[in-house]
């Protein structure tokens, strides 16, 4: 019976004390993950040691830029370790970081402008997934220790950077990285400026281009409003000379044929005398007629002895007289006029 009370006795607390480490574990998982949560933050202040912020193996999925900015002497940073895979671009904002460790995450690529980090001297990014370097890397001119192993690295790249088991070949993996990424960035320098070159000398083109359509717009335009003033100015000259031809003809016509003008200027007026001697003819033809009617009613007829027909018969004998005495004149002196 007592053997059996002490082995349940010992087994009661290898039960408890399992629980308490299966409860320690728990409690040191769920702080883990309340650290690496967005909403949690790491009390940096306990990280802190002189010019040294460790933050490796605190689970982080992303770097608190902010609250890193609030510890400018803080010149040694220490993010390996963790579950990084990409830098914010405010990253490079951190301009007084003297020493990196990135080492052991899953960065895939570092931000554009990483060479703003000028002061760094010593930089690890040791088993992450990059490929290529920024062309601004080129700007890390004071960096003098470099660490690209364990990397999916382009073969140039990885053939230049080398390898980095001790210090004399991270320095020169630093110094050869430096100078090859100098290289890059002085080649695109001199397509950026062959490519501005050759868009300023396509604006220029272009410019040229503009100015001489202006100029030939320009010209077009003088040219028709020359053209538009000589048709106007024709016009007038044409109007001009045909009224001085109007004005010219009828005194032309007056000049040339007077005879004409003054027999042309009275058209009318003959015509209307005309008219007017014909009626005095047909008047005087009645009334000749009408006496030789009378006189021969006179002569022929009974009516002889009346007063009006001896009246009639005397003027008849009175114009044969006046006729017979004008012949015999006539004769008087047609032989004169012929001596």
């Amino acid at each position: 019976m007592c053997g059996e009370k002490r082995g349940c006795h010992v087994c009661g607390v290898w039960q408890e004390l399992l629980l308490e480490y299966n409860f320690q574990a728990a409690w040191a998982i769920a702080f883990l993950k309340i650290m690496a949560k967005p909403g949690g933050k790491i009390n940096l202040k306990d990280k802190l040691d002189g010019n040294e912020l460790d933050l490796s193996l605190c689970d982080l999925n992303e770097v608190p830029v902010k609250d890193l900015s609030g510890f400018p002497k803080a010149t040694v940073l220490d993010l390996s370790c963790n579950n990084l895979t990409s830098l914010p671009t405010d990253f490079c904002s951190l301009t007084h970081l003297v020493k990196l460790d990135l080492s052991k995450n899953q960065l895939q690529q570092l931000p554009s402008d990483f060479g703003r980090l000028v002061n760094l001297q010593h930089l690890d990014l040791l088993n992450n997934r990059l490929v290529t370097l920024p062309v601004s890397f080129a700007q890390l001119k004071n960096l003098k220790w470099l660490d690209l192993k364990d990397n999916p690295l382009d073969s140039i790249l990885a053939k230049v950077a080398g390898d980095c088991l001790d210090e004399k070949q991270c320095k020169q993996a630093a110094a050869r990285v430096l100078q090859y990424m100098k290289t890059i960035q002085a080649d695109l320098d001199r397509e950026k400026e062959r490519k501005l070159q050759a868009e300023r000398e396509r604006e220029k083109k272009r410019e040229a281009a503009q100015r001489a359509k202006e100029a030939q717009e320009k010209e077009q335009r003088k040219r028709e409003k020359a053209e538009e003033k000589e048709r106007r100015r024709r016009e007038y000259d044409a109007l001009k000379a045909a009224k001085q031809e109007l004005e010219k003809q009828p005194r032309k016509e007056m000049g040339e044929n007077p005879k004409l003008s003054s027999v042309s200027h009275p058209s009318h007026p003959p015509r209307h005398k005309r008219s007017w001697s014909r009626v005095l003819l047909k008047m005087l033809f009645f009334l000749l007629l009408s006496a030789l009617s009378a006189l021969a009613v006179c002569k022929v007829t009974e009516l002889q002895h009346q007063p009006v027909c001896i009246s009639v018969n005397m003027l008849y004998e009175d114009a044969l007289t006046a006729l017979q005495s004008h012949k015999l004149l006539q004769n008087v002196l047609q032989p004169s006029s012929q001596q």
